[in-house]
């Protein structure tokens, strides 16, 4: 039987526990953004607000726009590799230690950047850094452990939906190369990328002249410390500028339903100001609805409603932006006996040029309760933070942000739409395409 003796009292055990356990630090209410640039060129730049978890991400401009046709997916394989050994840590060694200090190490890929991000909690973070130092300074690539990560590449492809198949195929037919390419690896590329291959991309774009460290919940003396000893190449490596120029690109696919991107040309992210106009007007255009089972509000919403009445639907704008161009117009998920008629309806919409000023007042308020809601969470903010710094070097508050939102004018909107208007549209359909037009086809 067994003894009791040993048995700490209850009522004990619970004050035991109270007492032993910190109250979580108070989230300040105003994040104190800092930022340097070293010798190096390597930007580096805090939000130091007073979090329990510190976020800290070195941001890399290797994006799939960087990529030859000998090396697409190169991109896709350096996020799926992060983590495996290198010179200094084997990829046990760096999944073990991570996982012991209860942290995180991910990675993240689009068009522009590839992200490695380390989490922990703050007193541990001296250890979280010192396996990132090791995941982005002196990757490997062994033979053998890139054909281990072929299957989660397959099924990184598979997992996305079909309107993100949409979404990357107006890109394609929008740009010849470029901002045209993939984030996923092509299919005849799994596999067939090889250990020097991926070296030397990783040589030629991961260097300081491109890249940024940037951090959430930690100060930014520190922060500079670790940025300073980070053993990278220099070098502005290569530049893949992209030039909006129209299209179609279609996949046929079995099944009922049609899932369709119509865009033109939108801004890039060099103009602030501009940048933002464009996300008003994706809000203006009906971004989402605001409520729940409620309705797509602004006239490309109302548009499509009118011609899907009860069918399966879901449709809205879209709007992206990135260095150096930007794209802004509709996608939608639709029957395809409607198809035809909601992507007329959508261009009538973005060929029109203009937007109410019951619109324009609506986009911004949301697009300014975006920004706030982004700035509130932790890995947003660090998101934003890792892309200003990455792409443009400079940093603007949400302050700033907030405030050239307000400088906004109906006038800027309607030049944004007018830009649009005036802009070849780019054509995507996955599905059955029936009924779907081409892009030269639309008025």
């Amino acid at each position: 039987m067994a003894c009791n003796a040993s048995k700490t009292p209850f009522i004990r055990a619970i004050s035991k526990r109270g007492y032993a356990a910190h109250a979580c630090p108070a989230t300040s209410g105003k994040s104190d953004i800092k930022s340097a640039t070293l010798p190096n060129k390597l930007v580096v730049a805090t939000a130091s607000a007073n979090l329990p978890v510190t976020r800290v991400s070195v941001v890399f401009r290797a994006g799939s726009r960087n990529e030859e046709y000998d090396t697409l997916g190169a991109s896709h394989y350096l996020k799926v590799a992060a983590g495996l050994t290198t010179n200094n840590a084997t990829a046990f060694g760096i999944t073990r230690n991570i996982q012991q200090i209860g942290g995180n190490l991910t990675a993240q890929n689009d068009r522009e950047l590839v992200t490695i991000t380390v989490e922990s909690t703050a007193d541990k973070i001296d250890t979280a850094l010192k396996y990132l130092d090791a995941a982005v300074t002196s990757p490997t690539f062994k033979p053998w452990e890139l054909q281990d990560v072929v299957p989660r590449i397959r099924n990184l492809k598979k997992d996305g939906s079909a309107i993100d198949r949409a979404i990357n195929l107006v890109h394609r037919a929008a740009y010849r190369g470029t901002l045209g390419n993939s984030i996923y690896c092509p299919k005849h590329q799994v596999g067939k990328i090889s250990s020097e291959s991926l070296l030397h991309y990783f040589a030629q774009n991961c260097t300081t002249n491109r890249a940024a460290v940037v951090g959430v919940g930690i100060d930014q003396n520190v922060l500079q410390g670790f940025a300073q000893n980070l053993d990278l190449e220099s070098g502005e490596g290569k530049i893949a500028p992209s030039k909006y120029s129209g299209g179609d690109s279609r996949k046929d696919k079995s099944g009922n339903m049609t899932h369709i991107a119509l865009v033109g040309e939108g801004a890039s992210v060099a103009s602030q100001k501009e940048a933002l106009a464009f996300a008003v007007l994706a809000q203006a255009l009906g971004a989402s609805s605001s409520a729940k089972y409620g309705n797509v509000n602004g006239s490309l919403g109302k548009a499509i409603a009118s011609v899907v009445g009860n069918t399966s639907a879901s449709y809205g704008s879209y709007n992206v932006s990135y260095s150096d161009s930007g794209l802004c117009g509709a996608i939608m998920s639709v029957e395809a006996g409607v198809a035809g008629k909601a992507v007329e309806c959508a261009a009538k919409v973005l060929k029109a040029g203009c937007v109410s000023d019951q619109d324009f007042n609506r986009g911004k308020a949301l697009v300014k309760a975006c920004v706030l809601a982004h700035a509130d969470s932790p890995s947003s903010a660090l998101e934003l933070l890792g892309k200003q710094a990455a792409i443009s070097g400079d940093i603007t508050s949400i302050e700033d942000i907030v405030s050239l939102i307000d400088s906004i004018s109906k006038a800027d909107v309607d030049s944004a739409a007018s830009k649009v208007a005036r802009s070849k549209l780019s054509l995507s359909a996955v599905g059955n395409l029936g009924k779907v037009p081409y892009a030269s086809d639309l008025a």
